[in-house]
């Protein structure tokens, strides 16, 4: 018998076979680890340090005021950003090279610093700059801090949005006499929009984590928003529970930003 003609040795076991005790083998792993939690816990223990319901009732009468001022810090941001952001990308993708040059400083810049030092940075503004006040104060500081790092990555986005959209239709209507601009504003601007939302929409829920950063500004207790007033609240009991219930109140605001996220980028897979 040649080399050829020997039989090549089959696996016993199916792929669908194989994918399934696979799938087994991770469920019992996962079980595992849940059952190891369980055995090891301390309930009483954990309920205590994370989970005291007095001061879970105590945390929860300031939250709406604290929630509200993250909801106000982080749209007053993401709007503030996405409207630098547009001017970036379309800096950009300009064909005069000094404003490509200035926005892709820019954007390397504010994306490879930490949004907490932009932060510290605009708290010190006034020293260096004395008299020098942003409007709706501390708001205003933290949009204008906030937004200028988020505007660095909605650029790019959006950058990539537009280059998304098909070069006919920007054609077609050069064709038809638009000028470049108007064709931007009314054409490509709107659909690479519409691509974009879903990645937009994760950086909304990445801006609501940042704003946790905004305590650095020394804020007065009624501009405070969740993180800082749970962890002032932890402080003072010797407790988490006020964090944990702050955590919470995030997920609040971002686990409908996600699901709306899926949704999206599931309707524009099947609309393909």
């Amino acid at each position: 018998m040649t080399a050829n003609t020997v039989p090549v040795a089959r696996s016993k076991m199916s792929p669908r076979r194989r994918a399934r005790l696979i799938r087994l083998v991770q469920y019992a792993v996962l079980l595992g680890v849940v059952i190891w939690l369980l055995v090891t816990m301390d309930g009483r223990q954990v309920q205590q340090v994370f989970f005291r319901p007095d001061l879970v009732q105590e945390t929860l009468l300031g939250i709406p005021r604290h929630l509200l001022n993250t909801v106000i810090y982080t749209a007053g941001a993401f709007v503030f950003g996405l409207l630098l952001g547009t001017v970036l990308a379309l800096m950009r993708l300009s064909q005069v090279a000094p404003y490509r040059w200035i926005a892709g400083i820019y954007i390397e810049f504010f994306r490879g610093v930490p949004a907490i030092i932009v932060l510290l940075a605009f708290g010190l503004l006034p020293i260096a700059f004395p008299g020098l006040r942003f409007p709706l104060e501390p708001y205003g500081t933290v949009w204008t801090a906030l937004g200028m790092v988020s505007g660095a990555y909605m650029a790019e986005t959006i950058r990539a949005g537009i280059q998304a959209v098909p070069k006919g239709q920007v054609e077609a209507a050069r064709s038809l006499g638009m000028p470049s601009g108007t064709s931007m504003r009314r054409i490509v601007l709107p659909q690479a929009f519409r691509i974009i939302t879903p990645p937009l929409t994760n950086e909304l829920i990445l801006l609501t984590k940042d704003s946790s950063l905004v305590y650095v500004l020394g804020l007065t207790t009624a501009a405070f928003e969740l993180t800082k007033y749970g962890r002032d609240l932890s402080n003072s009991n010797g407790n988490l529970t006020p964090l944990v219930v702050a955590g919470f109140c995030y997920l609040l605001i971002t686990l409908p930003l996600t699901f709306l996220v899926r949704w999206m980028e599931s309707k524009q897979k099947k609309a393909r």
